[in-house]
């Protein structure tokens, strides 16, 4: 038995290693938009989309932000209001009149839902289609819980244009106030990380893509060249595949006249775009997540269609998280009970490095150096709420959110 736990323990310590040492360098968290020169060498036109259902609460402070960047170039602002029942477009009227900008906001009234597409999209889709009448050079892609820096839109914009990328987009600095925030928050973005090494995000010779939905800055061309929203209207990971469509290219099928979005797998085609991925430290969201059943239904909403709703990548998923993440408090402790120090230093060894790995995150959001030490009982966590997620999408409850079920994800 002893030579069987230790067995697995030096594998769980292999992976380790070769995490740290050949994996995008996914701990780090100096990719940050607010790292640079922000000089405007020329002042593009920028028409940000807001896709906003029962947002009234949030928006005196989300939509206010937005109307005050300092950006010196021209902004329109196009709320989308997704048949919300709290007054959200009467609330985003009061605000714009109260910061002096009623020009610059645009109040859409959303259509209801077609078949084939998910509801924040088909919202995005109509604000993309009243701004096109701008002819912007970009869209910013935001959420309604957004609260902007007053500089973010003018550091976005400079980004995409020193470097001429076609989409820019930041992890926005989650809320981390409560208790179980705190705990579970700092893993969310850490794990992101991992699955999408901001390094190699950003890198144009390689096949990751990835981007984070509450900011994101597109330019129209490269939208039009992808075949626009809808090539993505069935995704509940938008932001994701979004990037993936930009960075990878599309290929429109002779004489069928639709898109089809490239393998994951396969290379970028030569009408690919660059893309950057980073956080910040400036820009917020304001939803809150102030229980565990909160947070948990935020990542069983989405975990199972991050695994591309397939039981064997499940499985892997969910070996893979034990043996990473658990295996190595277990063999601490196992081998001190035992009297094995062989067992219980090399567990100690690997648990010693997840916190290492983890730690630069911790500090990023300012949380107990000791939170650290429990990433191993917050995988756990994270492991049952992927677990939860498969359940419910085998139990029909599928992905919901904003009182929409989506159940079946080819057949929105």
């Amino acid at each position: 038995m002893g030579v069987i736990v230790l067995g697995l323990m030096l594998l769980s310590l292999t992976i380790w290693l070769g995490l740290l040492c050949f994996w995008g360098q996914f701990w780090r968290t100096d990719q940050q938009l607010e790292i640079g020169e922000t000089q405007l060498k020329s002042l593009p036109v920028v028409c940000a989309v807001v896709p906003a259902r029962n947002e009234a609460e949030l928006l005196p402070t989300t939509l206010r932000s937005l109307l005050l960047q300092d950006y010196p170039g021209s902004l329109n602002v196009f709320l989308v209001d997704d048949r919300s029942t709290d007054g959200t477009a009467n609330f985003a009227e009061v605000v714009a009149h109260a910061v002096s900008k009623p020009e610059q906001l645009h109040i859409i009234s959303g259509e209801s839902l077609p078949p084939g597409w998910s509801g924040k999209l088909w919202a995005v889709e109509q604000g993309i289609n009243s701004a096109s009448l701008f002819a912007p050079d970009y869209f910013l892609l935001t959420d309604a819980d957004i609260e902007h820096d007053p500089s973010n839109l003018r550091r976005l914009v400079a980004k995409a244009v020193q470097e001429d990328l076609d989409l820019v987009s930041i992890m926005v600095r989650l809320r981390c106030e409560s208790f179980w925030e705190k705990l579970l928050i700092p893993a969310f973005v850490f794990f992101f990380q991992k699955l999408y090494p901001f390094l190699w995000v950003n890198n144009p010779n390689n096949l990751t893509a990835a981007a984070a939905g509450g900011s994101i800055l597109i330019r129209r061309e490269a939208l039009e060249r992808i075949g626009g929203i809808q090539v993505i209207r069935q995704a509940l990971i938008d932001d994701c595949t979004l990037a993936h469509a930009v960075k990878r290219g599309t290929r429109r099928q002779r004489g069928q006249g639709r898109i089809q979005q490239l393998s994951p797998l396969s290379a970028p085609s030569s009408s690919g775009g660059r893309i950057w991925l980073g956080l910040s430290t400036l820009t917020h969201s304001l939803r809150p997540y102030n229980s565990l059943g909160t947070i948990w239904d935020m990542v069983a909403r989405s975990a199972y269609a991050q695994l591309n709703y397939s039981p064997l990548v499940l499985v892997g998923t969910l070996v893979g998280m034990i043996l990473i993440y658990l295996v190595p408090p277990v063999c601490v402790i196992l081998g001190a009970v035992w009297g094995n120090w062989a067992i219980a230093l090399t567990g100690l060894l690997g648990w010693l490095l997840m916190t290492l790995a983890y730690y630069p995150t911790i500090r990023f959001y300012k949380c107990s150096p000791w939170l650290a030490f429990s990433l191993p009982a917050i995988a756990f966590l994270y492991t049952l709420m992927t677990l939860d997620s498969a359940l419910r999408h085998w139990q029909g409850r599928g992905s919901a959110w904003k009182g929409r079920v989506y159940t079946n994800p080819n057949n929105l």
